[in-house]
């Protein structure tokens, strides 16, 4: 495969070459240094941190006692001007027990010219304490860098690996036996980080195969070699004991390339590294794809489904003429959350979407939580859209209705043993979200479900069902979700963040990946895991149930929040739109960041192989359009906590921000005219909806007002219409919230119930004791019967709005051509 043709599969970027420079920062005196001791001046030294340089962090001598102290110290780094450089330079106090961090100040590199640089950053106006620095940014000697970008991220196309081979001799191996030793190897930044190795009973030789490091060479990498601890011997001439000298850290790009270079020979065991390149095909060929565009599969998926979506909008609003492509609109249904009450009236609403024969005018269906267990459900099946959903409605009744205790069985219990054992070999980091995903499988499912996610192409390739998208929330620890969340869509084509435009084949979600490149293929998770981690109830922390009887993160964030402070600088460099001022970063006391643990622990988060690593941010991913749409954390502005430098990213319940999976089907790419919301919340309906609104607004995201009087709040209707004339881009939306109001009269539209029928539509979905709560897996007959008719029956009931906003959708979609 040529460059052009890798590239036009990943739907990558073209490379580009840019030179690289030098950089040295000279880290010159403090005035007027803050006290962090008592009796006496702070014992102060600086680090500092640039992690698109190097992943080591350097640091200046200790002056003890010194309020003004003088280090004068210059340091080197090789950066790219490509990428955002944020250098950390921190103040800290030498303590005898624990160091204190005494404040960073974060600096953007992108905002100094060419030549010598001297800056002075005022740390503290009042007491008139302040830093020196000077930096000199010059060209660097060797080639320009290839890179990949899509305007947010970039993938620089350097990438070595350092292979190490070590021969043990039988003698050794017994000796080993004896008592347990670790052999540890480590790379720091490089994508396996380290290597241990435990040789006792059950290692007698080392693996046949040499231990592979990734790392990018210009982070001026260093292997580090701790061998196997050996007992002291007494030496009683000096009454002290003997230890084993440490190897010296090896600088890799000091060695030679292609030879076998001795890093330690010993009588009983030897030790060489080899840097070679990186073996790769082609170096535009990558495994995460860079772009917001819809991936090539799914391109082709749409333009199958519009075919079927002109048919049937021509039957439903009874067309004299065939839409042309350009005059489909596209309509998706969005659902929310909600565990069992969800899985259920989830069936019903399709069923009478199915009866409506307004299935087939849908294009994407979107889920979280339990929803995402029906669609799961429903895809099982290839053409389950075209066929009597009654067998599935009732096959998912079977596994509603039936006992539950047999989840505790000591059957069961070995299994959960066995597969999550497997799963642990297969390379996966195990925790207690993937033991209640196989819970989920034993709640849905008579015997082992083998469906994997990929597996639900099978559905599209005809175009004929509706593409499912299920999504997730990425977070972070010691943050909240309104702090800190990043939207995950799952579908059968790619998993990937909307924010960053970053996408993985979902056979390769979970599958370890540096720089773009798949270092490590894991076998594709079955459906059951990704349903742990789609519902992950056990990821709730204790602020989310704070905020749910009352409104106080403000309160939290006043006693939880490092506090983040804009800096004064002499002179006062330019800040163009895609630059970060410089401020200064304290970090909250020890009680307060006791106390932020204590509010953002979740007892489990879903861990994943992050594809993302090994990536840097562009100098202006600030200003790209894509990235702004979708930047929504209190971290967006501090690129070194971003999740490109995370070895894992932890996937909860997109319930824990907001009870909506929309934000995938607003995608721009997708074009989606009409959204059929349908809202299976506990509690409050119109709550979500107005939180959904506000977050777009927010974001600049083209979503309808949602104006509803205090009656429709207190008692909602079946159905609303909200659409936004004369905007284009703003899709209309059909707002389905989970009410009881004509059904309980009414048995089929237009159809009233005899005396003898009542009782079919006494549901209670909205009381304190209504048999649908949230977190009840077991409904009885007659409750999973009334649930699936109520929601079939409040999209039947509603129609002729539906019908309404697809006229107007075919309307506008054909007005909007022909003004073009």
């Amino acid at each position: 495969m040529n460059l052009h043709e890798a590239q036009s599969n990943s739907q990558n970027k073209p490379m580009d070459t840019f030179p690289c420079h030098l950089l040295t920062v000279r880290i010159i005196r403090m005035r007027n240094l803050r006290k962090a001791d008592v009796l006496s001046q702070s014992d102060c030294y600086v680090t500092l941190w640039l992690p698109t340089a190097t992943h080591e962090e350097q640091q200046t001598k200790t002056i003890n006692n010194c309020k003004d102290p003088v280090w004068n110290e210059s340091f080197y780094y090789r950066i790219q001007r490509q990428v955002k450089n944020v250098l950390e330079i921190t103040v800290c106090d030498e303590d005898v027990t624990s160091d204190d961090h005494l404040f960073t100040i974060q600096f953007d590199i992108s905002r100094l010219p060419d030549g010598e640089s001297f800056m002075t950053f005022k740390c503290d106006p009042q007491t008139q304490e302040e830093l020196d620095v000077g930096f000199v940014i010059e060209p660097a000697p060797g080639p320009p860098e290839s890179i990949i970008t899509n305007g947010v991220l970039v993938v620089i196309i350097i990438l070595y690996t350092a292979g190490r081979k070590t021969d043990v001799t039988a003698d050794q191996a017994l000796n080993w036996r004896a008592a347990e030793r670790d052999l540890a190897l480590t790379v720091k930044g490089s994508c396996e980080g380290s290597h241990c190795f435990k040789l006792g009973s059950d290692a007698i030789i080392m693996p046949p195969c040499p231990t592979k490091f990734h790392y990018i060479k210009y982070n001026e990498p260093s292997l580090d070699v701790i061998l196997p601890k050996k007992k002291p011997r007494f030496n009683p001439c000096t009454c002290s004991y003997k230890t084993q000298p440490g190897v010296p850290s090896v600088m890799l790009n000091s060695l030679p390339k292609g030879e076998r270079v001795p890093i330690v020979e010993k009588k009983k065991y030897n030790l060489h590294v080899t840097v070679n390149d990186c073996h790769c095909s082609c170096p535009g060929d990558l495994d995460v794809r860079l772009g917001y565009d819809l991936c090539p599969q799914e391109q082709d998926f749409l333009c199958k489904r519009k075919r079927c979506v002109a048919q049937a909008l021509k039957k439903v609003l009874h067309l004299n003429y065939d839409l042309k492509e350009h005059e489909v609109p596209v309509v998706a249904i969005m659902t929310t959350g909600g565990g069992t009450r969800s899985f259920t009236t989830t069936f019903g609403s399709c069923r009478g979407l199915q009866k409506l024969n307004l299935l087939d005018c849908v294009t994407y269906i979107s889920g979280l939580s339990g929803t995402c267990w029906a669609m799961a459900h429903m895809y099982k099946n290839a053409y389950w859209s075209h066929r009597n959903l009654d067998e599935l409605i009732c096959e998912a009744k079977k596994h509603v209705t039936k006992s539950k205790m047999g989840i505790f069985s000591i059957d069961r219990i070995k299994y959960y043993h066995q597969q999550l054992d497997q799963r642990k070999q297969e390379g996966y980091k195990t925790c207690f979200i993937d033991l209640w995903g196989l819970m989920i499988e034993y709640l849905l499912n008579d015997e082992i479900d083998n469906h994997k996610l990929s597996d639900q192409r099978e559905a599209l390739t005809e175009g004929q069902n509706p593409l499912p998208i299920y999504v997730a929330l990425n977070i972070k620890e010691k943050y909240s979700t309104d702090d800190y969340k990043e939207w995950v869509e799952f579908t059968p084509y790619e998993v990937g963040f909307l924010k960053y435009g970053a996408f993985v084949c979902p056979d390769n979600f979970g599958s370890e990946f540096f720089m773009g490149r798949m270092i490590k293929k894991l076998p594709e998770s079955r459906i059951s895991y990704l349903h742990g981690m789609w519902s992950s109830i056990f990821s709730v922390n204790l602020i989310y149930l704070l905020n749910q009887v009352s409104d106080s993160e403000e309160f939290w964030h006043r006693w939880t929040r490092d506090k983040i402070i804009d800096i004064e600088e002499n002179p006062n460099l330019p800040t163009r739109p895609y630059e970060l001022k410089s401020h200064m970063y304290v970090p909250a006391g020890n009680l307060s960041s006791a106390f932020r643990g204590v509010l953002t622990d979740r007892l489990s988060v879903a861990q994943n192989h992050n594809f993302l690593k090994g990536l840097q941010l562009h100098n202006d991913y600030l200003e790209n359009k894509q990235f702004q749409r979708w930047k929504a954390t209190v971290l967006d502005c501090c690129p070194n906590q971003l999740t490109e430098h995370d070895d894992y990213v932890g996937l909860v319940d997109a319930g824990f921000f907001i009870n909506t999976s929309c934000p995938p089907l607003l995608r721009k790419e997708r074009k989606v005219d009409v959204i059929l919301h349908l809202s299976y919340s506990a509690g409050s309906q119109i709550m979500p909806l107005e939180q959904a609104c506000k977050f777009y607004t927010e974001q600049g995201i083209p979503f309808p007002n949602i104006v509803l009087t205090e009656e429709d709040k207190k008692n909602p209707k079946e159905c609303y219409y909200f659409n936004q004339s004369g905007s284009a881009a703003c899709p209309d939306v059909l707002f389905f919230p989970l009410v009881n109001d004509t059904f309980q009269h009414y048995r089929a539209p237009g159809e009233k119930r005899n005396d003898a029928e009542m009782d079919a539509g006494d549901v209670d979905v909205s009381s304190i004791s209504s048999p649908y709560d949230t977190y009840l897996l077991t409904y009885s007959d007659d409750d999973f019967d009334k649930l699936v008719n109520l929601s079939e029956y409040n999209i039947m009931n509603n129609q002729h709005l539906i019908l309404q906003a697809l006229h107007a959708a075919v309307a506008r979609k054909r007005q909007l051509y022909y003004r073009n």
